[in-house]
C-alpha cells in the first residue's frame, strides 16, 4: 500500500471545536473521506469517541484499515489537548499504527493561500494569544516562518510591519483592536476558517508520513508553549517555601 492509499484518522481538540476526519494522501492530491466538527459547551471527552465512531459508520471504512493517527499538538486549551492526545495515543498503541502530530496553528494556516504574510492566532486567555507567521511557497502551500509564541495582542502588532492576513479564533476577541492598530495593513480570512480542520490535519500528516516523521507513541505530548495554572501555582508555592525557609 502506498502512502497515498493509507487511511489516516485525524483529530484536534485544542479549541472548543472537536474536529475529526478520515483522509488519505497529502495536500497535493489527497482525499478526505469524511470530516466532522462540533462546537458546543459539551466537553471533548463526551463527544470525541462518538464522533470517531460516526465517521467509521458513515464511510463503512473498517477501523482495522487505519494505518496512522494524527493529532493537533496545540497550543490551546490544556484540558482539550490532554484529552485529544490521550485518545489518539490509546488508539495508536492498541492498533500498532503510527502517530503524527501537527501544531494547531499550522493547521489553521494550511487552509489559507495568499501572497501576503499569514498570521495564525488562537485565544490563549490571560490577555494573550498563541501566534505564528506563515508564507506560501511556490506550490501555494503554507510554510511556517517563525516560532510559535504566546504574546499579548498589543505586542503582536509590533511584530507586523507589512500587509498581513490573519486567521483563528483570536480574531473574535482581539480583531477590533488589531483593526484599530494595524489599519489597512490587516485583513482577515472568513470566520468559517477560524477553527482547526481535522481534514487539513490529516493531509498534513500525510506529508509527514512521506518522510516517516512520526512521533514516539509513548513519549508524545502536547505543545503547551506556556505553563499551566497548576504548574504556575506550584512554582509560586515552592518560591514561597524557599523564602520562608
Amino acid at each position: 500500500m502506498t502512502q497515498q492509499d493509507q487511511y489516516i484518522l485525524a483529530l484536534d481538540t485544542a479549541t472548543p471545536c472537536s474536529t475529526v476526519a478520515l483522509t488519505t494522501g497529502t495536500r497535493q492530491g489527497g482525499k478526505v473521506f469524511a470530516s466532522l466538527s462540533l462546537s458546543s459547551n459539551v466537553t471533548h471527552s463526551r463527544r470525541l469517541l462518538t464522533a470517531i465512531d460516526r465517521l467509521f459508520t458513515e464511510t463503512e471504512i473498517p477501523k482495522s484499515s487505519i494505518s496512522a493517527y494524527a493529532v493537533g499538538l496545540g497550543p490551546g486549551s490544556f484540558t482539550g489537548l490532554r484529552i485529544g492526545m490521550a485518545t489518539v495515543k490509546g488508539l495508536a498503541a492498541a492498533s500498532g499504527a503510527k502517530l503524527y502530530g501537527v501544531p494547531t496553528l499550522d493547521i489553521l494556516a494550511a487552509n489559507c493561500s495568499d501572497s501576503r504574510l499569514i498570521c495564525s492566532v488562537l485565544d490563549a486567555r490571560k490577555k494573550e494569544v498563541y501566534s505564528a507567521f506563515y508564507r506560501c511557497n511556490e506550490s501555494g502551500f503554507t510554510e511556517r516562518v517563525s516560532d510559535i509564541i504566546a504574546i499579548s495582542p498589543e505586542k503582536l502588532v509590533d511584530l507586523i510591519d507589512e500587509p498581513v492576513l490573519m486567521v483563528g479564533d483570536g480574531l473574535s476577541v482581539y480583531g477590533e483592536l488589531w483593526k484599530q492598530q494595524l489599519g489597512t495593513r490587516m485583513s482577515m480570512f472568513p470566520s468559517q476558517l477560524w477553527s482547526p480542520s481535522a481534514s487539513t490535519l490529516g493531509l498534513l500528516a500525510g506529508e509527514l508520513a512521506v518522510h516517516n516523521a512520526h512521533l514516539d507513541v509513548a513519549a508524545a505530548s502536547p505543545m503547551y508553549i506556556r505553563a499551566s495554572d497548576a504548574e504556575l501555582n506550584l512554582q509560586m508555592k515552592k518560591k514561597a517555601q524557599k523564602r520562608q525557609g
